[in-house]
């Protein structure tokens, strides 16, 4: 079974990261890197409620570290193997233009 995290920047660009072999994370430690980097990253709530989802989350954190921190490997690594286990799938694809999620 497959199992990878991509994401599609502006411009059709798109970032993919196989996690066949990477080690899982579990889903606390996952919820837990992705609440410190929508702080560190200083991400504002996509809905005027202030409500934050968890797939919001993942959409403001990819949409803040922009494609700079999106090319690092090792933070990319990070992000894919946090967004897998958060939310428990093996696949997670994130659109940025679109700002959605699918699995």
């Amino acid at each position: 079974m497959r199992s990878e995290v991509s994401v599609r920047l502006a411009g059709g660009q798109e970032l993919r990261f196989d996690l066949e072999d990477a080690a899982p994370m579990p889903q606390e430690q996952a919820r837990s890197w992705l609440d410190t980097q929508f702080v560190q990253l200083e991400c504002e709530p996509l809905r005027a409620t202030g409500k934050v989802l968890l797939a919001d989350k993942l959409i403001a954190i990819a949409r803040a570290a922009g494609p700079e921190l999106l090319a690092d490997p090792q933070w990319f690594a990070r992000f894919a193997r946090a967004a897998s286990a958060a939310l428990a799938k093996p696949v997670v694809r994130l659109d940025l233009d679109q700002l959605t999620v699918s699995y």
